[in-house]
């Protein structure tokens, strides 16, 4: 009677140990999903360096920024704009989303902004998507932000912009002349449009 307690205490035992074990596996294997469904900072920096070429500095620092602020990225955009402002502004621009799953799809911006900003500028961006698993979560919405800049020759900025729990964070490059700080936000699409609202 004794052997038969023992051995079905030894089966629950082991049996409990297995649900503990396969429990300690799930958050693990949720946790590496998780990773492989995100860029790491290396990654990000390595496609800003191949985009932006030699006007890169201090583009490391930018990417370590974002990460400390928001973390890894699901997707990330690189394209180039125009914009200009004499207090209100406009800015147009064209790219390519990257997501980590491995979809990629051409993307327009466009949008007005408002405030003590004056000049013009032409930039390359980087633009890390948060929270994102496919274009369809951008396209037609509208991203605000505030921004503040000063691009002088070679300048690089970053800002973040928000729409429910989508935060993208454009890292720019330009040359021109821009100074001040506007409010204003952008909407993504899917075809290029004039129409900034």
């Amino acid at each position: 009677m004794t052997n038969i307690i023992d051995r079905r205490q030894a089966l629950a035992l082991l049996g409990l140990g297995l649900v503990a074990g396969v429990a300690g596996i799930m958050p693990a294997d949720a946790a590496t999903s998780r990773k492989q469904q995100t860029y790491s900072s290396g990654e990000i920096v390595m496609a800003g360096q191949k985009f932006f070429g030699k006007t890169t500095r201090g583009l490391a620092e930018a990417v370590e920024y974002v990460f400390s602020n928001q973390g890894e990225p699901t997707a990330y955009i690189v394209g180039e704009e125009g914009s200009g402002a004499i207090i209100g502004g406009l800015r147009y621009g064209e790219g390519v989303i990257y997501y980590k799953s491995g979809g990629r799809q051409k993307i327009y911006w466009q949008g007005p902004s408002i405030g003590f900003d004056f000049g013009g500028n032409g930039s390359r961006a980087l633009v890390l998507v948060y929270n994102s698993s496919s274009p369809r979560d951008i396209y037609e919405e509208r991203f605000g932000g505030v921004e503040g800049s000063a691009y002088l020759v070679g300048g690089l900025g970053v800002n973040f912009q928000k729409n429910r729990d989508i935060i993208l964070a454009p890292i720019r490059t330009g040359v021109g002349a821009r100074l001040g700080a506007n409010i204003g936000y952008l909407k993504y699409t899917r075809k290029p449009s004039w129409n900034p609202f």
